[in-house]
């Protein structure tokens, strides 16, 4: 199945959702539990915490951060406690299952780049009069079955991994790790700076079509695949890309030749690095995102920001430990 999205149709929010707040919680009253706690997180589906409280959702719907990670949205299957900067959402005319949240999820996140800079999404005044496009039927009402079946298309297989987390040879004891400045570990280089709407879009399954990485924190950095640009030599693989403006602090491992759009760097290994390492550092990287909020950009600052990381008894980067430990975790077999 195919999106054809010149064919849908805008609708306001509040037109085809019931749109609830959720409820003031003062957490730091409360024990833990086993209620999952939905925040404004952008991380492990909303979920922040688990708390000893009574849950104030019975679950099967979407949840939509105003607040915090704004514009995140997430589905919810079982029951939950809703906090007071998210909302939930239910369809008026039909009862929500996982596929069509899904696919409704991932529509409402593409509005997440208007709320960036420390913007709310204001529930009464913006949001339930915000449009998304989804596709409709003859009758130009909500497609419910096409999405629910677009989801089901996807081409998916079951992932299995031999690591069942029982290794317990490699734990983290971090505090023996060192902090080292990320042009200690890699040479930090701005990319070369292109703009997508320069470039063609390539056709579904075009051989020759090149991976564009901009600034954005989805489907790793890729936001279009494009044709060839003469003149314009692809970066090479197994760089690492970070945004230095936008979704400040995105990065990602290139597995694939690449074009870079604008306030995009890359990482450059000074010394030998596996794909495993890489990705433990990517990870501690990421890890200080909340250093750049509220517009904040690393355009400046990014090739002095120290990451605490293992290290040897000389005090040097222990990449062999990264590796190791990153290969030990459950599906790290399958990296």
């Amino acid at each position: 199945m195919k999106l054809n999205v010149e064919h849908w149709k805008e609708f306001r929010l509040d037109e085809i959702f019931n749109i609830e707040r959720g409820s003031s919680l003062y957490i730091t009253d409360c024990e833990e539990g086993e209620t999952p706690y939905a925040s404004a997180s952008a991380d492990n589906n909303g979920i922040s915490q688990h708390l000893n409280v009574e849950p104030n959702r019975t679950g099967n719907c979407l949840v939509i951060n105003y607040d915090g990670s704004v514009g995140e949205s997430f589905y919810h299957a079982e029951p939950f406690f809703a906090s007071e900067k998210i909302v939930t959402v239910t369809l008026k005319e039909k009862k929500m299952n996982a596929y069509i949240a899904l696919f409704l999820s991932t529509v409402i996140k593409q509005e997440k780049f208007r709320f960036s800079y420390g913007r709310k999404w204001s529930v009464n005044s913006v949001m339930k009069s915000s449009i998304i496009k989804l596709p409709v039927t003859d009758k130009k009402q909500p497609d419910w079955n096409f999405m629910e079946q677009y989801i089901k298309s996807l081409n998916y297989k079951p992932l299995t991994t031999a690591n069942q987390g029982e290794d317990k040879s490699h734990t983290l004891g971090i505090e023996s790790w060192k902090p080292f400045k990320v042009n200690e570990l890699f040479e930090v280089k701005y990319g070369i700076n292109m703009e997508l709407n320069t470039c063609i879009e390539a056709e579904d399954g075009d051989p020759d079509a090149i991976n564009f990485v901009a600034r954005t924190e989805s489907n790793n950095g890729v936001s279009a695949r494009v044709k060839p640009v003469e003149g314009k030599e692809p970066q090479p693989a197994g760089l690492i890309t970070c945004a230095g403006g936008g979704s400040v602090l995105s990065t990602f491992l290139q597995e694939e030749p690449f074009y870079s759009g604008r306030d995009l760097y890359l990482l450059i290994p000074l010394q030998p690095m596996s794909k495993l390492a890489k990705l433990f550092c990517i990870t501690v990287l990421k890890a200080n995102k909340y250093r750049y909020s509220y517009g904040r950009q690393a355009n400046i600052t990014l090739p002095y920001l120290e990451l605490l990381l293992p290290a040897t008894v000389e005090g040097q980067p222990d990449f062999d430990f990264m590796e190791n430990y990153m290969r030990s975790l459950p599906y790290g077999d399958r990296i």
